[in-house]
């Protein structure tokens, strides 16, 4: 890891003339919404897809796909959006990815075939890594020092809080049919609306410049922070995707509980994001340390939970640690990388973070499998987490305020 925090590098507001205020900072929250709309929406309809398309040859693999698919396609496209993010524009690669998100969104609509519903979750990950990409480079743009900080917190709360919504919401309207929730899709078209008038290029005369974004990412300075938001997408996401599994395996069987608990630690993952903005001051290393920390802490407590009311203490505190830890990420990431470079160190970023996302499953199932069950597997990331957190202490980024910008 650096011995530096880059997050006090930057010490001049975003080149641009105009004032960015709450409205674009709502817009963009709200647009960093749709890769979890699409992460947990379909999940309440997978049993039913399976059912419906039961005569459709490999439906066992094809059906996890629709949900899975995007994840994977913005971490693989996410570093080409900031490359075009930098080259083109911010505004127009999101205004063409909104719309995008809704025309691959809803598609499902009218197909029948479970194949062609996959191809078109591919078109909505490709989207959601632009929009994804755009949304945390501009208010990065338009935004610095405390008001970057609790933007960038309001970002991760939000997306927690969501999550928990969309969740609910995609059971409801499965419950009608399982086409019906993928007419929500279509919100992002009513958004680029607003976005068309409200939003604004940051410095557009630097982002046309072709020269500029010919500039080279300084991989030794987003190299360490890229790494280790790898790992930390994948003890943020172990829960998400876990805790359901664990409740189940405590012996409880009713859905409003088990949806409950996940409630309980998405509220918890909320608190910790908001509390990013005034935790700011204590400096990345220091907030790493905490976040891991916590994390550390609330994983071992689900694995060795014996029943439900422990194994969601745990995930409360696991969660207020992740809530913190995303920010913190994405601050030292991006803080302080000079504009023409913003857009594809945040692709670079966000495709860490959801390559995180897509191999969570997969490596905490293997783990699970060698160590004998998921509760074990759980306690080995905690102890992760341990490693990680003296690894900062040793190599972490130089003790410096992220709110000094």
């Amino acid at each position: 890891m650096s011995t530096m925090d880059p997050t006090a590098i930057e010490t001049r507001p975003p080149a641009s003339s105009r004032a960015a205020g709450r409205t674009q900072a709502a817009l963009l929250v709200a647009g960093s919404c749709m890769p979890v709309l699409g992460a947990v929406l379909l999940a309440p309809v997978l049993p039913t897809l399976t059912q419906v398309f039961a005569d459709t040859p490999g439906v066992a693999i094809l059906v996890p796909l629709v949900l899975t698919l995007p994840a994977l396609f913005v971490a693989l496209f996410s570093p080409l959006a900031g490359y075009v993010a930098d080259r083109v524009g911010r505004k127009q690669l999101l205004i063409i990815a909104m719309l995008a998100y809704a025309l691959f969104g809803t598609a499902p609509l009218w197909l029948d075939s479970l194949g062609a519903i996959a191809l078109s979750r591919v078109g909505v990950g490709i989207a959601e890594a632009a929009i994804m990409t755009c949304c945390t480079t501009l208010i990065t743009d338009y935004y610095w020092g405390q008001k970057r900080n609790k933007y960038l917190g309001l970002q991760t709360m939000v997306s927690a809080l969501a999550a928990t919504a969309f969740f609910a919401l995609g059971g409801a309207l499965g419950s009608i049919s399982w086409r019906t929730p993928f007419w929500l899709y279509a919100v992002s078209a009513v958004l680029v609306i607003p976005m068309i008038f409200k939003l604004w290029e940051p410095a557009k005369s630097h982002t046309q410049n072709t020269t500029a974004a010919k500039e080279p990412v300084p991989w030794r300075q987003i190299g360490a922070p890229a790494a280790v938001t790898l790992f930390g997408g994948i003890v943020f996401y172990a829960l998400i995707v876990h805790l359901p599994y664990v409740i189940t395996g405590l012996g409880v069987t009713d859905t409003g509980l088990i949806g409950g608990a996940a409630a309980i630690a998405s509220l918890a993952t909320a608190a910790g994001a908001i509390s990013f903005r005034y935790l700011a001051k204590l400096g990345t290393r220091k907030l790493l340390v905490a976040a891991f920390g916590l994390a550390a802490v609330g994983l071992c407590l689900v694995s060795l939970a014996g029943n439900v009311p422990l194994a969601i203490l745990g995930a409360v505190v696991a969660s207020a640690g992740t809530g913190i830890l995303l920010p913190t990420l994405l601050t030292w990431a991006v803080n302080g990388l000079e504009f023409s470079q913003r857009g594809r160190g945040t692709g670079i970023w966000t495709g860490t973070l959801f390559i995180g996302q897509f191999l969570t499953p997969i490596i905490l199932g293997a783990a699970a499998a060698g160590l004998g069950n998921l509760s074990l597997a759980l306690g080995a990331l905690g102890l992760a987490c341990v490693i990680a957190l003296l690894a900062v202490l040793v190599r972490g980024p130089r003790l410096v305020p992220i709110s000094q910008q």
